[in-house]
């Protein structure tokens, strides 16, 4: 997959793309969607995304609590997964903001990406103040040469499915909820950083990541599916993960520290997916050490006991 930045500076082979446009937060099965229209609307073009970075809501509102469902990169795995052979992640910024529905039109899709064909969700707004919507897009389309298809919103069991309904689920501890949503385990990736080696002298050694700019779904412990994305220890594995900001410890900067079972190894600078398999329990205070290391026991053999179903 090929990863353009600048709708002014693409070259011939990336042209011609027949792309679903929007944010793809979470890549959910109405994401899904919308890119199989893509692909079905011009089989014979390359298969694109046209999305944004920042996510055009961190733009205009840089002090909103965290919300996004996954970073650039874990979206950028997932699409490529899904046969996006052309990503248009391209630079939100005042100039691009400032770009009237029509501007949009002509100097990003139809000049800048020179699209064949773009599929949008019926609730697509684009251009300053959100002033273009998906019918708009469709005679714009119509005047400057590009196909246009407008996908129905997805509906499952009477709720749209949206990012916003995925992190409702999560934020309640309901990661298989999101999960049905989703199409995938909703899944943190990121590089294991350092941590204060806490887990090792319980007995517990465990990766830790970073959630910075990630809505925090509930905090407590998981059952996780692991993925070790590069390295020596590339593969897939199964553990116990909590998230959160460890009470027990006096923590302030809520992280996920993930117990992969029967791994020995050293995964610091390695790229992980957690993926959220299902809420344990939420986080707790304990009398004791060995409170604590009795309880992660319980954790360890109830989460072996989900994922063996899996």
């Amino acid at each position: 997959m090929r990863i353009i930045r600048d709708h002014q500076f693409v070259e011939t082979q990336d042209r011609g793309a027949s792309a679903a446009i929007g944010n793809f937060d979470g890549v959910h099965l109405g994401h899904q969607s919308v890119i199989r229209l893509a692909r079905g609307a011009a089989p014979q073009a390359p298969l694109g995304i046209i999305t944004f970075e920042p996510h055009p809501r961190e733009y205009f509102a840089p002090q909103s609590p965290p919300f996004r469902l996954m970073r650039r990169g874990a979206r950028a795995h997932r699409l490529e997964k899904l046969g996006v052979e052309k990503l248009y992640e391209l630079n939100f910024n005042a100039a691009l903001a400032g770009l009237t529905p029509e501007a949009f039109a002509r100097s990003v899709l139809a000049e800048g990406l020179g699209v064949a064909h773009v599929v949008v969700g019926a609730d697509f707004c684009f251009g300053k103040g959100r002033a273009g919507n998906a019918q708009d897009l469709v005679r714009f389309g119509r005047e400057m040469g590009f196909g246009v298809t407008v996908a129905p919103l997805l509906e499952q069991s009477e709720n749209t499915v949206s990012s916003t309904a995925i992190r409702t689920a999560l934020s309640e501890g309901r990661p298989r909820e999101a999960a049905s949503m989703l199409g995938h385990w909703h899944r943190i990736e990121g590089a294991v950083i350092g941590g204060e080696q806490r887990g090792r002298e319980l007995g517990f050694p465990t990766a830790n990541m970073s959630i910075e700019g990630l809505h925090p779904p509930a905090f407590g412990v998981y059952a996780v599916l692991v993925d070790v994305l590069d390295g020596p220890h590339k593969g897939s594995y199964r553990g116990a993960a909590s998230l959160g900001v460890r009470p027990m410890f006096g923590g302030e900067v809520p992280n996920i520290e993930t117990y992969i079972f029967d791994f020995s190894g050293d995964l610091y600078g390695a790229t992980l997916s957690v993926g959220l398999v299902e809420f344990l329990r939420p986080e707790m205070q304990f009398e004791s050490l060995d409170a604590l290391i009795a309880q992660m026991d319980g954790d360890c053999a109830r989460s072996r006991d989900i994922l063996g179903d899996l």
